[in-house]
C-alpha cells in the first residue's frame, strides 16, 4: 500500500512538470498524426519509403548543427525535398522500388555518420537523433505539429474518397480522373513532415516504427476503412502516452519505448487474432 502511494505521487510530481506535460500534449498529437498517415502509408506499401526519408533525414541534422542552424528548421525543408526526389527518382527508374530505396538508406546514413565525425562533441547528440527524446520537444514543435495535423485532416478528409480510390485501385481512379500525381506528391509532402516533425521524439531509426506498427495493428482489428482510420489513430496516441510513462517509471529511452509499447500491443492483438480464427475454424 505504501509503495502504491509513493508510486502515485511521483506520476502526480511528474504531471507537474512543464517538460512532462509538453511530452504528453506531443505524444497525443504525433500518435494522431502518426496513426492517420500511417493508415495510407501501410496500404499504398510506403512504409520502405518513410524508412528511407527517416534515414536521409540524419545529414538535414547534422548539417543544421554544422551550419549552426536549429536542427528542426533544418529538417523540415531537407526532409521535405528528399522525399520528393525519392519519389521522383522512383518513378524515373527501371530499378526496383527496393532497390533504389535500399540505395538512398545506405547512402544517406553513410554520408549522416560521416559528416557528424566531422563535428567534435557531437557523439551525445547524434545518439538523441538516432532515438528520440520526447521529453526534450518544445513548445516550437507542438505548434508544427499540430499545423501538420490540420493541414493533414483537411487534405486527406476532404479528399477521402479519391484517397481509398488511389491506394484501393490505382488505374481505376486515374479513369475517373482523379489527379494521381498531385495526391501522390502532395501524401508524400505530408508524410516527410511527419518524419521530420517525430524524429525528435522517436528518433531516426524508429520513426517507421512509429509511423507503421499503430496502422498495422488496426488493420488487424478492422477491415472497415473508416473504423481502421479511426483504430489507428486511437492506437497511436494512447500507446505513445504509455510508452512516455513507461520511459518515465523504468528510466529508459523515450523514443525506443514508446515503439516498444506500440511492438507489444501489436503482438497482444496478432495472438488474439490468430486464437480466435482458431477458435472459429
Amino acid at each position: 500500500m505504501e509503495t502504491a502511494t509513493i508510486f502515485d505521487t511521483n506520476l502526480l510530481t511528474w504531471l507537474t512538470f512543464p517538460f512532462m506535460q509538453r511530452a504528453l500534449i506531443g505524444a497525443v498529437l504525433m500518435g494522431i498524426v502518426g496513426g492517420l498517415l500511417g493508415c495510407f502509408v501501410t496500404l499504398r506499401q510506403l512504409s520502405f519509403f518513410s524508412h528511407a526519408v527517416g534515414h536521409g533525414s540524419l545529414i538535414g541534422v547534422v548539417l543544421g548543427v554544422m551550419l549552426n542552424l536549429s536542427p528542426t528548421w533544418m529538417l523540415l525543408p531537407f526532409t521535405l525535398v528528399l522525399g520528393i526526389a525519392v519519389l521522383y527518382l522512383v518513378e524515373q527508374t527501371d530499378l526496383a522500388t527496393d532497390s533504389i530505396l535500399s540505395i538512398v538508406i545506405s547512402g544517406a546514413l553513410a554520408i549522416g555518420l560521416i559528416l557528424s565525425r566531422l563535428i567534435p562533441g557531437y557523439r551525445g547528440n547524434l545518439t538523441k537523433v538516432l532515438f528520440g527524446d520526447i521529453l526534450a520537444i518544445d513548445l516550437t514543435d507542438i505548434g508544427l505539429t499540430i499545423i501538420l495535423l490540420l493541414v493533414s485532416s483537411i487534405f486527406l478528409l476532404s479528399t477521402l474518397r479519391q484517397q481509398i480510390l488511389l491506394t484501393l485501385n490505382l488505374p481505376v481512379a486515374k479513369v475517373q480522373g482523379v489527379p494521381v500525381q498531385s495526391y501522390r506528391y502532395g501524401f508524400i509532402v505530408l508524410l516527410s513532415l511527419a518524419v521530420a516533425i517525430a524524429i525528435k521524439a522517436v528518433g531516426v531509426l524508429l520513426v517507421n516504427a512509429f509511423l507503421v506498427i499503430p496502422a498495422s495493428t488496426a488493420k488487424l482489428m478492422s477491415h472497415h476503412f473508416g473504423r481502421f482510420m479511426v483504430i489507428s489513430v486511437v492506437i497511436g496516441a494512447v500507446t505513445s502516452i504509455t510508452g512516455i510513462f513507461v520511459s518515465t517509471i523504468f528510466k529508459l529511452a523515450s523514443g525506443p519505448s514508446i515503439v516498444l509499447v506500440q511492438f507489444v500491443f501489436f503482438l497482444l492483438v496478432f495472438s488474439f487474432a490468430k486464437l480466435r480464427a482458431i477458435a472459429f475454424s
